[in-house]
Order: structure tokens, then sequence, then C-alpha cells
């Protein structure tokens, strides 16, 4: 084999890779984007936004087999549903042994809520942190109820998708703040059927290094969440490169949905369809 063609090799590796991997399957959150509409309104914008996936908050306020007809008919997919209602859900947290009962229950209804909603994840938070208990204790808490969660949600195919939040600029007190214990509980619990819900913009006020922390934890990470900092605006109007995290999710083959949940800081269907071409780019 001749030297020049040995020289190319790696590159021409290089572009087959990229030529391999797969497009990110995008979705949008849609009450931060699309303030003042209702649930079908909102739907209808993320079909025309050639979007593929949304998602929403309170499902316990909308018709289930109404907004199942209406996204199969847009021909969009419900990304997920938040399965413990809140960030710090009274009564029913993670982090408290005492609320063990009551956070199955909560999972137990947002499962077969799931199935009326044709959706297969579900948002899980930890709750904020329980002053003068040891965080070795809450995070025990956490990795039991969990795996208690498993039992309940895998025989119907759900997986929860547990979400880090920053205590820095917002959510002070939650628990559950950075990506090294996030990933820690994951090996704990070692279910398929938990995984974390990486929210770029929380992830990146509390740690940072997000391509390579993507890269070495990709199989643990359920969804994707988007937005940029400082402000939660949309990608490009911040300090996130978002081009580069985008083009690194892309290139682990990851297959589930990369969800935007952002401000606008202009035209909704402007800041989706340039969103769009930059995860494509």
């Amino acid at each position: 084999m001749h030297r020049r063609t040995l020289l190319r090799l790696p590159a021409l590796a290089g572009l087959a890779q990229a030529a391999k991997a797969p497009g990110l399957r995008l979705s949008v959150r849609v009450e931060p984007i699309f303030r003042g509409m209702d649930l079908s309104q909102t739907m209808q914008k993320v079909a025309d936004a050639g979007y593929q996936g949304f998602e929403f908050g309170e499902w316990r306020a909308q018709d289930a087999a109404a907004i199942t007809k209406l996204k199969n008919k847009l021909g969009i997919e419900c990304a997920c549903l938040v399965g413990n209602r809140a960030v710090n859900p009274k009564g029913m947290t993670l982090v408290d042994p005492a609320d063990r009962e009551a956070f199955l229950v909560e999972i137990r209804a947002s499962t077969e809520a799931a199935k009326r909603f044709e959706t297969t994840r579900l948002v899980t938070l930890t709750g904020n942190e329980l002053a003068g208990v040891p965080r070795g204790a809450q995070h025990k808490s956490i990795v039991e109820g969990l795996k208690r969660a498993h039992d309940v949600v895998a025989p119907h195919g759900v997986t929860l998708i547990v979400e880090p939040l920053n205590t820095l600029v917002n959510h002070q007190g939650y628990y559950l703040d950075h990506t090294p214990e996030a990933f820690q509980i994951m090996r704990e619990v070692a279910s398929p059927n938990v995984k974390i819900l990486f929210d770029i913009y929380h992830v990146q006020i509390m740690d940072g290094n997000l391509i390579e922390t993507i890269r070495k934890n990709i199989a643990s990470i359920g969804h994707f969440h988007v937005g940029d900092v400082p402000g939660r605006h949309e990608p490009g109007t911040g300090e996130i490169n978002y081009t580069n995290v985008f083009r690194a999710i892309r290139e682990t083959g990851f297959r589930d949905f990369v969800a935007m949940e952002y401000m606008p800081s202009k035209d909704p269907m402007t800041t989706l369809a340039e969103v769009r071409a930059m995860a494509a780019s």
C-alpha cells in the first residue's frame, strides 16, 4: 500500500464514522417555548417545526385520548411525562425513606398514564436535601427507591429518567445537583429502566466538561434537555458550543430524545429552526 494511502486512512475512517452517526431525535418541552397556548396548539407548532417529539408538565390536566389521537394525526411522539410531580414533590421524594410508599404510588399512577399517552419515559426528581440527615443516608434512600420503582416500570417497558438540577442559579436545596453522584446512583441501581435526564443547562452550571461526561456516560443517559447559559435561552445565545455538543451526542449513536427546554429570546419558531439546523451540522 502506498504511503499516501496509509496517511489518508485515519481521515477516511473519521469520515466514515461521521457518516454513520444517526440524526438526533428532537423534542420540544412546550410550556417555556410556546407560552399562553393550550397543549393541542403547541403540538401543532412542534409538528410544523419539524420536530419528532413533544413533552409537557402536568399530565393530570390533559385528556389522554384526545392528546394521543392528535399526536398520531400529527406524526409526533410524546417523549416523556413527569413521574413524581415536581422538583420537590412533598411527601413523595426519593431522599426520605418515609416517602417511599407514596413515591411508588405516584410512579404507578404515572406508569398507567404513560401507557395512555403512549410514552415510555417518566421524569423523576429526587426532591430537596433533608436538613440534618447525612448525604450518604439520602443517597442510599434514592438508590433503594429507584430499585423499587424499577419493579413498577420495567414490566411496562417504561424508563425513569432521573434529573440532576443546578443549585447555584435555580433550585436551591435540591439534592441531586452533580453528575458524578448521579452516575454513581445509576451504577448502584443497575437497571436499563432507570437512566439520567442530562439537562445540559444544569450540568454546565454545576460541572461543565459536557462532551467528555456525555461520551463516558452515554449508556446511562436516557434523555437530554437543552438550554444555553446564562439565562436558559436558545442555543447560540450563551457560552455553550452547542454545535460541538450536538455532534458529540450524535457520534455516540444516541437514539433517544434531545429536547428543547429553553425560554426563546426571539420568535420561538425561528429559534427552533435555527437549533434544528445546528443539531444537524
